[in-house]
């Protein structure tokens, strides 16, 4: 669950860096608000959509389970980990 928090996270960040880096390029200061006031909604706007494409390839490309899942139990003394049947 953290990981696909932090990778939302990231993705959402991203056009905020890239963002960042395009001011810095431009030999303009990153650090004040009037370089980002125009183009904050934007941005963000980008990154919400860059996080619901990211949930929308996932979901239509993950592997499926078809069988039932076996949990991790005991076997004759040893340990079997979980498994899909």
């Amino acid at each position: 669950m953290t990981r696909a928090f932090l990778q939302g996270l990231v993705l959402f960040l991203l056009p905020f860096v890239l963002f960042g880096l395009y001011l810095v390029a431009r030999r303009r200061n990153a650090l004040v608000w009037s370089s980002w006031s125009d183009q904050s909604l934007w941005l963000a706007i980008a990154g919400v959509v860059m996080v619901i494409a990211s949930l929308l390839v996932t979901g239509l490309v993950t592997e499926r389970h078809k069988g039932a899942f076996v949990p991790t139990h005991m076997e004759n003394g040893r340990v079997v980990p979980g498994q899909f049947q």
